[in-house]
């Protein structure tokens, strides 16, 4: 019975250990988690407060062949540049450019990057805005052998725009974008399978009309009456129409010239 006993405490002690064992590495996983959490929320917290400092300019004209590379090169020098963003051009100035894309590739050159506009992300606020007043209207410069030297800049400082306001117009534009594709999409499948449809009834009609010859030859040749189908009666309905103008005012009773010139006569 003692040993029962000392046995059964040495399996409470071991189940005992195991259970703080257990719950220690639970505390020890919650903390990291907790740590984890509270290093994201400093991350996030510092930038917003950078993003609160950063400053945005809109470029409205991108000269022909430039891209973020070389634009980042150019502007680097006058501050720190976080993000650049430039947009494609639209379909309607894609035919000039096809244009001048194909006499620079007969010439040897590179192909034309097709950019409209674009943003740029500054570090501070402070160099945005002087970037924007040194450079608006000025020649962009740099080596004469540039294809941009004759360039100007058109270049202004957004205030209070933040760089989300471009993600979220740039996102409500793409959803746009997909959802005229999907229209598109659906209104050429509708027509594809009306298309297809009517394909399908010439077909059917074409094949009846072979197999109506075909008896009608046998027939013929096997001296036979033709069966004819009885072709069904056609209805013409017929409305009362009021008459025309003309008609009614030559239907009206109209006193002769003899008694108009009596009465005028006698007056």
């Amino acid at each position: 019975m003692v040993e029962k006993t000392f046995k059964d405490e040495a399996t409470e002690e071991k189940g005992e250990r195991a259970r703080l064992e257990r719950m220690s590495e639970e505390h020890k996983e919650q903390e990291q988690v907790l740590f984890l959490e509270e290093g994201k929320k400093k991350k996030l917290k510092k930038e917003a407060e950078k993003a609160q400092k950063r400053g945005v300019c809109y470029i409205s004209r991108v000269p022909p062949g430039m891209d973020h590379v070389k634009l980042r090169q150019l502007l680097s020098q006058y501050g720190e540049i976080q993000r650049i963003y430039l947009a494609p051009q639209n379909s309607s100035s894609m035919d000039q450019v096809n244009d001048n894309n194909k006499s620079r590739k007969r010439g040897g050159g590179a192909k034309a990057q097709l950019y409209s506009e674009g943003w740029v992300e500054f570090a501070s606020k402070s160099n945005a805005k002087r970037v924007a007043n040194l450079l608006n209207g000025e020649q962009i410069g740099g080596k004469k052998r540039s294809q941009f030297y004759y360039d100007h800049w058109n270049i202004k400082y957004l205030s209070k725009f933040k760089w989300d306001n471009l993600t979220d117009e740039i996102a409500y534009k793409k959803a746009i974008r997909e959802q005229k594709l999907a229209l598109e999409i659906s209104a050429a499948k509708r027509e594809r399978d009306f298309y297809l449809k009517k394909v399908d009834q010439s077909r059917a009609l074409s094949s009846i009309e072979e197999r109506m010859k075909k008896k009608q030859k046998v027939q013929q040749e096997s001296g036979g009456e033709l069966s004819v189908a009885p072709q069904k009666p056609t209805v013409c309905r017929q409305f009362p129409q009021k008459k025309p103008i003309a008609e009614r005012e030559r239907s009206k009773p109209q006193l002769s010239k003899d008694v108009l010139a009596g009465v005028f006569g006698g007056s």
